[in-house]
């Protein structure tokens, strides 16, 4: 199973984590002959399975990562009683990490997978690249709706892939307490972001 380092994160929500950093180490080793830069990255064995599964499309990567959530979230012990992922930005991709990853988790914790609860109604462009925490909320303000008929009252286990500055996190958060009438979210990120400079 893959090891872990847990740090809190903080948002709308009740709590939260990441269950590691993406990436450990990147240094720049020099241009390709096209002049673009190329970096030498190490990442976490996390990170590892989380960019095998979304970026090289290898499924065989679900089992690890799901297995090695469950068993943070069965030590976390907070009740939820349903797990709500973050949707996609990218639509087309064939397989989607988050929701793979998510009913992978529900079946390992006995759980429910609400994967039309929260759905985006609004298209938003890729936020990888853009770094400003207002902007991003900007982009997100509104792309967020959320059926209640699914989530009113419950102790949602909200999940995404990457957490870089909560933006996403905390816009999906709101519209499940705000609209949705959730009683309580709880926020697990699988990797997150290193800090720049």
């Amino acid at each position: 199973m893959a090891r872990t380092d847990p740090t809190r994160i903080v948002g709308r929500w009740r709590e939260g984590f990441a269950l590691d950093f993406h990436v450990v180490s990147s240094m720049y080793v020099g241009d390709d002959e096209f002049g673009h830069p190329r970096f030498d990255t190490k990442r976490s064995e996390l990170g590892e399975l989380l960019y095998r599964l979304k970026y090289q499309s290898d499924v065989s990567a679900i089992r690890e990562i799901a297995l090695a959530a469950s068993e943070f979230v069965q030590g976390w012990n907070k009740n939820v009683e349903a797990i709500v992922p973050i949707p996609p930005t990218r639509a087309g991709r064939a397989h989607q990490p988050v929701l793979l990853v998510s009913k992978a988790l529900g079946g390992a914790l006995g759980l429910p997978v609400f994967e039309d609860a929260l759905i985006k109604v609004r298209e938003t462009p890729e936020l990888k690249d853009v770094f400003d925490y207002n902007e991003r909320l900007n982009l997100l303000d509104g792309a967020f709706s959320v059926e209640p008929s699914q989530v009113r009252g419950l102790r949602l286990l909200l999940l995404d892939d990457l957490y870089r500055s909560g933006a996403t996190m905390n816009a999906a958060a709101s519209a499940l307490y705000d609209q949705g009438g959730a009683a309580d979210v709880y926020a697990l990120a699988l990797t997150r972001t290193r800090r720049r400079g």
